[in-house]
């Protein structure tokens, strides 16, 4: 879908049904980095279509056979690719420049290339000193075999570290300074690790894994947790009976933005796992919860300030720090979309409050999407709430969730 602005209505505002959501982008990725360590030794079953996941498994098998001089590595708006690579392209023999979008050039790596070089890494920027793209000579020979990074920081910094600790002549010591935010990824990437036989120690605020040998093993990807989160958003604005049913997502999942369960409760969607799937279904909303800390599952923070706004409830957001510095700066973005149907998201320090007193319905509004996936996937639901929105550059739903729209279209949302 290569429009550049789709209009989007749903006539009946029913919905029911199932949809078949693909491998989760978290577990995808994770699982190609650790394929690509064990020499052979693990396979993957249900690898996400998401166009990250697509490139960075190109990627790494451009990787495996570096050509002399240095090869150019450009994994484009896939920023967990860049923060993954960032890492393992110094385990590989030969030389590489990895680089991306103008906007992942925007995205700080410093903290990460810095613990690197403290490993013995030998990384150099092209550009901006702390951003991509970045120069990169692999065959690294390990000095230090403890790092110290910030737990405030993007957990995908140090699920790099973490991932390529076992294949480390020395193996790895993460010491943790301050409060580790998003810990339910940290803890994805090493229970994928220690499905394949590496362990690891966790004892306060330092996690250590020694040198080991991966095992034999078939990873398989549960579907995506973050994808699903649309389908709540889409239960929770359609009409009283709306149901649907999700298969493959288990109930002790993985991923932390299984997170959302609990939140959508509040707002009247409410969770039952069956022998055929996660079923969701609208019922009464009773909860006067005002307060919502994402800071273990910022990704779900757009859709559910979203619903929130639309259903016109005053509530507060915390834990959202790490927004800024995605696909695009999230907060501002939400700001200005939320406002052209009369909601407001105050910043108070930490804190945000979403005021809904002017929310209006709009007679044409287009949503933009910022080149930020999640931004198309969140407003879209609004099509069961306004008489009709417009998405701008639609396509971005690829790179996490590319049957985004031919899976409203099953459930009869109309796009023209």
């Amino acid at each position: 879908m290569n429009q550049e602005v789709i209009t989007l209505t749903h006539p009946s505002k029913k919905i029911q049904g199932t949809v078949q959501l693909t491998g989760s982008k978290s577990e995808s990725n994770r699982a190609l980095i650790i394929q690509s360590l064990s020499k052979g030794q693990v396979e993957i079953a249900n690898l996400s279509e998401a166009a990250d996941t697509v490139t960075l498994n190109r990627v790494l098998q451009i990787a495996s056979e570096p050509q002399p001089g240095y090869n150019t590595i450009d994994i484009g708006p896939a920023g967990t690719a860049m923060r993954f690579l960032t890492a393992y392209l110094n385990l590989v023999k030969g030389n590489f420049i990895l680089t991306g979008t103008e906007r992942m050039q925007q995205r700080p790596i410093g903290i990460l290339v810095d613990a690197m070089k403290e490993i013995g890494a030998e990384i150099h920027y092209e550009k901006k000193v702390g951003y991509p793209p970045l120069k990169i000579e692999g065959g690294l020979f390990q000095g230090k075999d403890r790092v110290k990074v910030k737990g405030n920081i993007s957990s995908q910094y140090i699920s790099a570290l973490l991932l390529i600790a076992p294949a480390l002549k020395k193996g790895l010591t993460l010491e943790i300074e301050g409060e580790l935010t998003s810990r339910p990824y940290v803890s994805m990437t090493l229970d994928m690790l220690k499905s394949v036989g590496i362990q690891h120690e966790w004892t306060e605020n330092a996690i250590k894994i020694a040198p080991q040998v991966f095992e034999k093993q078939t990873i398989y990807v549960e579907p995506d947790w973050s994808a699903a989160s649309y389908w709540y958003a889409i239960v929770a604005l359609a009409d009283a009976h709306a149901s649907i049913i999700l298969p493959g997502l288990r109930q002790h999942s993985l991923q932390g933005d299984i997170a959302i369960t609990d939140i959508m409760a509040h707002f009247g969607v409410y969770s039952s796992f069956e022998s055929d799937g996660l079923h969701l279904n609208k019922k009464e909303i009773n909860s006067d919860k005002t307060l919502f800390d994402f800071k273990e599952c910022p990704d779900l923070a757009q859709t559910v300030v979203v619903i929130a706004a639309a259903l016109k409830r005053d509530v507060s957001f915390t834990g959202l720090e790490t927004l800024k510095i995605k696909e695009t700066d999230r907060i501002a973005a939400l700001q200005t979309e939320i406002a052209k149907f009369g909601a407001e998201l105050i910043e108070d320090g930490d804190t945000y409050h979403l005021k809904t007193a002017q929310v209006y319905q709009p007679e044409d509004v287009t949503f933009d999407t910022y080149e930020d996936h999640r931004m198309a996937m969140a407003f879209a639901p609004l099509a069961l709430v306004f008489d009709q929105i417009k998405i701008a550059e639609p396509q971005v739903v690829e790179k996490s969730y590319p049957d985004f729209w031919k899976h409203l279209q099953a459930q009869a949302f109309v796009i023209d």
